[in-house]
C-alpha cells in the first residue's frame, strides 16, 4: 500500500471547554488520580455530560480510592465553568474474563492502531493539525490571560488546505451576550488568526468567524459532552485511517491507546531517522494475546519497513508500558489539543533506530 497524505484536506480542533473535552479531561484526570496512588491500576472510565447534569461510569481495578466527584467538579472549574453539576458515578471492578488475559501480559482489547508521522513540521504532523490545534490554544490562552476578556471556555478551530496551501480558516468562540459581532470577528482575526499567518496568507486566505452570528451558550448549558467522541482531533484530523479505539480514560493496558501511542512513537523515530518522508505504522491485536497479530510500516513510495520495526520496537502492551513509562499520571494534559506533537510527552522522544 502506498501511503502520502493528500494536499487537499480540512481538519478540526476544539477548545478545553469543548462538552466532549470537558468529559476526556475528566476521564483522563481519574485515570491519573489513580495512577497516582497505584500505578498498576487498571482503569476504563467514560464521562456524560450535559445540561447540568454528569455520569461518571466505568471499570476500575486498583488499590487506590479516589472522590469522582471532586475530581470532577475540580476539572469543570479549572476548564473556566462555575455552574453547578448534579455528578452521579457507576463504577465497578473490570470483568474476570478480561482480567485473567491482562493478567498475563496479554492486550486488554482487539483493534487496530495507527500511527503516522511526516516531515512537514517540527512537530513532526501534518500543517494543518498542527495549525487547527494552535488556533484553538490560542483562544483558551486569551481568555485566560484576559487579552479578550468575553470570549467563553467553547470553541472549535477549522482549517482547509487545497494544492498544500491554507485556503479557509474557520473559528468558532463563544461568547459573552453582550459583545456585537463586529467585535468578535475584528478581535478573533487580529488577536487569533493573524498571528499565524504569513502576509500573504493574510491577504489571500478565506476566513470565517461565528458564521452563525452568535455563540453565547456553550458548554454542557448547550449541548452534552462524551469521552472518546473527539478521536480525530485527538489523533491526525482523519488525514490517515484510525482503529475507533478512543484514548481517554484508560490505562495503557488498554492497547487502544499504548498501541497507538507506539505506534507513533515508531512511526516518528522512523522519519527522524530517515526512512521516510511520510510513515503510517499499524498494529493490530487479539484480546488476551501479548504478540501482535500484525505489524506493518510503510512510507511515502511504498516501502515496507515492517522487519526494521520488528527489530527495534516490541510491541507487546507489557513492553511498550516499560518503554515509554505508561504507569506515570501523565494523561490529563493529553487531553486538549491533540496526543500527539507535544515534546515532554514520553512517546514523543527521538531515539536512534540501529
Amino acid at each position: 500500500m502506498l501511503y502520502k497524505h493528500n494536499d487537499n484536506y480540512t481538519v478540526e480542533s476544539v477548545t478545553s471547554g469543548h462538552p466532549d473535552k470537558v468529559c476526556d479531561q475528566i476521564s483522563d484526570a481519574i485515570l491519573d488520580a489513580y495512577l497516582a496512588l497505584d500505578p498498576k491500576s487498571r482503569v476504563a472510565v467514560e464521562t456524560f455530560g450535559g445540561h447540568g447534569k454528569l455520569v461518571i461510569g466505568g471499570e476500575v481495578t486498583s488499590k487506590g480510592k479516589v472522590n469522582y466527584k471532586n475530581i470532577a467538579r475540580k476539572v469543570y472549574k479549572e476548564i473556566g465553568y462555575d455552574n453547578e453539576l448534579e455528578i452521579s458515578a457507576h463504577i465497578t471492578t473490570q470483568s474476570p474474563d478480561i482480567a485473567m488475559g491482562v493478567d498475563m501480559g496479554g492486550a486488554g482489547d482487539q483493534g487496530i492502531m495507527y500511527g503516522y508521522a511526516t516531515d512537514e513540521t517540527p512537530e513532526f504532523l501534518p500543517k494543518g493539525v498542527v495549525l487547527a490545534h494552535k488556533l484553538a490554544k490560542k483562544l483558551e490562552d486569551a481568555r485566560k490571560s484576559g487579552e479578550i476578556k468575553w470570549l467563553r471556555p467553547d470553541g472549535k478551530t477549522q482549517v482547509t488546505y487545497a494544492n498544500g496551501k491554507l485556503h479557509t480558516v474557520l473559528v468558532s468562540a463563544q461568547h459573552a451576550p453582550n459583545v456585537k459581532i463586529k467585535e468578535v470577528i475584528k478581535k478573533i482575526k487580529e488577536k487569533i488568526i493573524f498571528p499565524f499567518l504569513s502576509p500573504e496568507e493574510k491577504r489571500k486566505v478565506k476566513i470565517l468567524i461565528n458564521p452563525t452570528g452568535h455563540f453565547v451558550a456553550g458548554g454542557f448549558k448547550a449541548d452534552t459532552g462524551l469521552t472518546g467522541r473527539k478521536i480525530m482531533v485527538d489523533t491526525y484530523g482523519g488525514i490517515i485511517p484510525h482503529g475507533g479505539g478512543c484514548f481517554s480514560g484508560k490505562d495503557a493496558t488498554k492497547v487502544d491507546r499504548s498501541g497507538a501511542y507506539m505506534a507513533r512513537f515508531v512511526a516518528k523515530n522512523l522519519v527522524a531517522s530517515g526512512y521516510g518522508k511520510d510513515m503510517l505504522v499499524s498494529v493490530a491485536y487479539a484480546i488476551g494475546m501479548a504478540k501482535p497479530l500484525m505489524i506493518e510500516a510503510i512510507n511515502e513510495k511504498g516501502k515496507d519497513l515492517s522487519e526494521i520495526v520488528r527489530k527495534n520496537f516490541d510491541f507487546r502492551p507489557l513492553a511498550i508500558i516499560e518503554r515509554l513509562g505508561l504507569r506515570n499520571p501523565i494523561f490529563r494534559q493529553t487531553a486538549t489539543y491533540g496526543h500527539f506533537g507535544k515534546q515532554n510527552l514520553p512517546w514523543e522522544k527521538i531515539e536512534k533506530i540501529k
